[in-house]
């Protein structure tokens, strides 16, 4: 694909120097101009051009002004025939390489099976490697065919060495029970062979009742219940009974255990059980214990989730219980201010009792509510509690206790380790009509319980004795638990991302220290590091005192309000009414008409050649690569425009819905489509007008939109913030402001945090673009966020919705009087110490976020206020120090504030056009499986970024035109944006069209 090359990169790049320029001698015209490029072209990739098309005109204009021959020349230079071959055979000795013989081609094909692909299986990623590899040996790569050829050879083998070696691991009754699961497990649609007796002593009499264990360990999580809690402990139950080492995968690559995973995801079981045996039981025994970890994570978000629906729907009930008591005896003011009054004027006896409505009788009643509500709000939330989790959700619960395998690296939790040991004892050993622990038994209170549960939790016994309720207790510990799990505070053994937070942190982080901190561009010193951020604190808040002072800041007041906050701010003016972007979009309209959503697709895939990235699950490919192309389009546009298979696949086309679903099976998945929208948005960087766009911006906003989804699943939550809307999730986008154009999207519960989902996206969006600046609204702007974004080394630029109430922490003790017109904003001193301290261990999460050691989600747990960990009060100061440095540039500065408006507004425009383009099924993410919910939100992801492409194509190409030259003012130039929609549409039929192209420039077919 080609883009615009600056002059630093001409030079750079592309300049003949030294004995270069001696190659030439004897050399002329269009033979000189040929020989030239090709020399430059394989110093710089290893390979010589296929032809005339991998050279940039501006290349070619550089090198021929540098040889002076006429760049016209080149038309006349063979690029097949004696004369090239010849310059070829030049070049090679020149550089001392050699021809790929077949033995280097063996070679090569060993090397990548024995070191790279036993831990990557991304076809592109293994080419690349190995294009690494030859150049390393000087030797010219070879053509494409054989390049293919020689992975397809590596990957083959590389998979017969890894599957052999861990099927010989499995012990013989494993690999029977692992074959018995799919020995007569049916494909989907046929109906199930009956089970017999083997399979039930094999999987136990719940398991061989049901139609299919292997189907059943298949399906995705139900709802939040007890019935679906019985169903993951079923499914985990059966994959330990097959009785796979723990150890059974410790040496394979968690890229390659995933696309096993994957593979066995895709295929039927008919499928599974044509493969060569230790092919089959490989992908089998990988399957099970990917799904092992996933239903051991389920199993933990069931628990943190059933807790909380019994607290919320306590707090509900008591909620209209309070309500309901206030009514039931009706003018209590009334009656009190009377019986005061007369109380003041008179004994008591005479006055009181005619004075009150009912005399006697309602004093009685009043006593009977007050002793019915009980001493506290909180206490009676607790009894709700309790009657909820004992009639209903403690079956669930138990079983959750008795599958996992809990732990905890704290001595703080060794209790709650024997509280929960206590439960799970009790519930092995003795009947449910065992009301209460037995005398002398000793039971974890103090941390454990909530102290509004602990008067509840004792009844006295036929003789007087103080005994604790079993069931009272069990709902203390799993509140407690809830919020220890949350934080990982305690872990789950066999999970994923529930499990030990130090497995999380990256092992060799001491031994490449010096390293890891160079990366982030952190000094090695604690004691630099706060020397630092203090002294840029001190400058900060300094200069807005400073500006203050004198004629002060015609937006900003800071002075004593009662209850209004200290901070008075002005809101912005208005800026500049855009006058011709409206006349630009129609003329773009008048020009290319209203375009199908369909063809703006297809054409960014032909231009850009995003749809390569597709593989199949599997090791072949069947599929022509001009159907695979035309399927894979209508299956994005299907999952992004919620249309779904079945309507996209009654359109105008050859493609049957079968087709669309084996295409969909084994081709799409989550992240080949973030790779898709990755290419797209390179690609648009690569082709913008820096005259037009700016240069290459570093700065994104981030921001998440709502989208109703199918509720029958634990993910899939309502929210109070979003009260007007049905349960549903949020798609968190990650927009560039320059052109917006979103660099990642993810898909996050309703309840998640926002600060782990903005650094998911500024660090881990995989595109050309370098960010530095991230704009957000309040939900994404804690503490943490301000702390981690400063040790990740790129600025976090927030807005405030209650900026009045904002304070401003001081350096150091007394320094407040440093700054006498911020007083009434200023509080505490920063703890250096807590940093200096806890600075290593800091920059170890920083380390494991970098390097992906495990999920921003994950690493990000272990820093919220229900934790003990001493890194998460370090985390606290860092980011009350950066938000103080950040606030107080931000009160000062009018243009940053403007600037933080517009980065907002570009991701909430976007989020406007999202709604436009996903109509189908009125916009909701109509599945229960989250995989599906994904794609939805990433073929919607690569539709908006299809669109971005051809807009800002079409908008450079309009501007183009003379009768636009000089038209656009700043304010027109501020408020452009390619992502508008009045020129295309994404209804009525569905038309696939290859043939069909808009007639573009800028951007050559890939």
């Amino acid at each position: 694909m080609a883009r615009v090359l600056d002059e630093d990169e001409l030079v750079g790049n592309w300049t003949l120097v030294g004995d270069e320029l001696d190659q030439l001698s004897g050399r002329r015209g269009a033979t000189k101009l040929g020989f030239a490029l090709l020399l430059r072209f394989y110093a710089l990739n290893g390979r010589f051009p296929t032809g005339r098309a991998e050279l940039p005109d501006q290349v070619i204009a550089y090198v021929a002004r540098l040889v002076d021959v006429p760049a016209s020349e080149l038309g006349l230079y063979e690029w097949d025939g004696r004369s090239i071959k010849d310059h070829r055979k030049d070049v090679r000795k020149y550089f001392g390489f050699r021809e790929c013989s077949l033995a280097d081609s063996d070679k090569a094909a060993d090397w990548l099976a024995a070191e790279v692909c036993p831990k990557e299986r991304q076809v592109d990623r293994v080419r690349a490697e190995l294009l690494a590899h030859l150049r390393q040996e000087r030797i010219e790569p070879p053509a494409r065919d054989r390049i293919r050829r020689i992975i397809g050879t590596a990957l083959r083998q590389a998979e017969q060495t890894q599957t052999s070696q861990v099927s010989s691991r499995i012990p013989a009754e494993a690999l029977g029970r692992l074959l018995a699961l799919i020995a007569k497990s049916a494909d989907p649609g046929d109906e199930p062979e009956d089970q017999g007796e083997d399979d039930g002593a094999l999987f136990g009499a719940a398991e061989a009742a049901a139609v299919d264990v292997f189907a059943v360990i298949r399906e995705e999580p139900g709802n939040v219940s007890v019935k679906t809690i019985e169903r993951e402990v079923t499914k985990l139950t059966a994959i330990r009974k097959v009785g796979l080492p723990d150890d059974l995968f410790t040496d394979v690559a968690p890229k390659v255990l995933a696309s096993w995973r994957a593979r066995v995801a895709a295929e039927a079981p008919s499928h599974l059980r044509s493969h060569p045996h230790d092919v089959k039981v490989t992908l089998l025994a990988a399957y099970l214990c990917c799904r092992s970890r996933e239903i051991t994570d389920t199993l933990v978000d069931l628990l943190i989730a059933t807790v909380h629906r019994i607290n919320a729907r306590a707090e509900s009930k008591v909620t209209s219980d309070f309500v309901a008591e206030l009514k039931r005896v009706s003018g209590k003011e009334n009656i009190l201010f009377k019986m005061t009054e007369a109380a003041l004027e008179s004994r008591v006896e005479d006055v009181i009792y005619p004075a009150v409505p009912g005399g006697y009788k309602t004093l009685v009643q009043l006593l009977y509510e007050y002793r019915a509500k009980g001493s506290s709000y909180r206490q009676h939330k607790q009894r709700v509690f309790k009657a909820s989790y004992t009639n209903h959700y403690r079956t669930g619960l138990i079983q959750i206790l008795e599958v996992l395998e809990l732990g905890s690296t704290n001595t703080v939790h060794a209790p709650m380790m024997q509280a929960l040991t206590l439960i799970k004892r009790y519930k092995a050993e003795q009947s449910n009509r065992i009301k209460c622990y037995a005398l002398g038994e000793h039971v974890p209170v103090d941390g454990i319980v909530p102290a509004e549960l602990v008067e509840l939790m004792y009844r006295a016994d036929s003789t007087k004795r103080q005994r604790i309720l079993r069931t009272v207790y069990e709902c203390g510990v799993f509140q407690t638990l809830r919020e220890k799990l949350r934080c990982k505070e305690i872990w789950v053994v066999g999970a994923d991302r529930w499990r030990n937070p130090d497995d999380d942190l990256p092992k060799d982080f001491e031994a490449n220290r010096t390293e890891n901190y160079a990366k982030l561009r952190k000094p090695l010193d604690p004691q630099v590091f706060v020397d630092q951020l203090r002294a840029e604190m001190d400058a900060e808040l300094s200069a807005l005192n400073d500006a203050l002072g004198g004629k002060g800041l015609s937006w900003l007041r800071i002075a004593e309000r009662r209850n209004a906050g200290a901070i008075h701010l002005t809101p912005l003016d208005a800026a500049p009414e855009p006058r011709n972007l409206r006349r630009l979009k129609a003329a773009i309209r008048d020009r290319w008409g209203v375009v199908p959503l369909m063809d703006m697709l297809t054409e960014t895939a032909l231009r850009t050649g995003c749809l390569n990235v597709f593989t199949p699950a599997g090791t072949q490919n069947h599929l022509d690569a001009q159907v695979l192309f035309e399927r894979l389009l209508l299956l994005i546009y299907a999952y992004g425009t919620g249309t779904g298979i079945r309507a996209v696949a009654a359109g105008d086309h050859p493609h049957t819905e079968d087709d669309l679903r084996y295409g969909r099976r084994r081709y799409l998945t989550i992240e080949a489509c973030r790779e898709v929208a990755q290419v797209i948005a390179n690609a648009t960087f690569a082709v913008r007008q820096a005259a037009l766009w700016g240069e290459g911006t570093t700065a994104v906003a981030s921001d998440s939109t709502h989208f109703s989804a199918f509720d029958q699943n634990i993910f899939t939550e309502w929210h109070s913030r979003y009260r007007r809307a049905k349960r549903g999730v949020l798609i968190y986008w990650t927009v560039e402001v320059g052109g917006s154009m979103a660099v990642h999207s993810q898909l996050i519960n309703c309840s998640a945090s926002e600060v782990h989902a903005m650094v998911e996206g500024a660090m881990r969006h995989g595109t050309d673009m370098e960010i530095e600046q991230n704009y957000v609204d309040s939900h994404g702007a804690s503490y943490v966020g301000f702390g981690i974004t400063r040790l990740l080394d790129f600025d976090l630029v927030a807005r405030f919705k209650q900026i009045n109430k904002m304070k401003l922490y001081v350096p150091g003790k007394g320094e407040d009087f440093s700054y006498p017109l911020l007083g009434p904003a200023l509080t505490r001193p920063i703890r250096w110490d807590i940093i200096s301290q806890n600075y290593d261990v800091m920059m170890k999460y920083a380390t494991a976020i970098r390097l992906r050691t495990a999920t921003t989600e994950a690493l990000l747990r272990r820093f919220t206020s229900e934790t003990t960990h001493p890194a998460y009060a370090a985390m606290l100061e860092v980011g009350r120090a950066q938000r103080t440095i950040f606030l107080a540039r931000w009160l000062r500065d009018r243009d940053l504030q403007r600037e933080t408006e517009s980065g907002l507004n570009v991701v909430e425009n976007y989020n406007g056009a999202g709604d436009y383009i996903k109509f189908g099924k009125r916009g909701e993410l109509a599945s229960n499986r989250r995989e599906e919910q994904e794609l939805g939100m990433l073929c919607l992801h690569i539709l908006q970024s299809a669109l971005g492409l051809i807009n800002t194509l079409m908008i450079q190409d309009t501007l183009a035109l003379p009768e636009w030259e000089n038209v656009l003012t700043d304010a027109d130039r501020r408020g452009l944006t390619p992502l508008f929609h009045t020129n295309m549409t994404p209804y009525g039929e569905i038309q696939l069209r290859t043939d069909r192209r808009l007639d573009l420039a800028d951007l050559p077919t890939a």
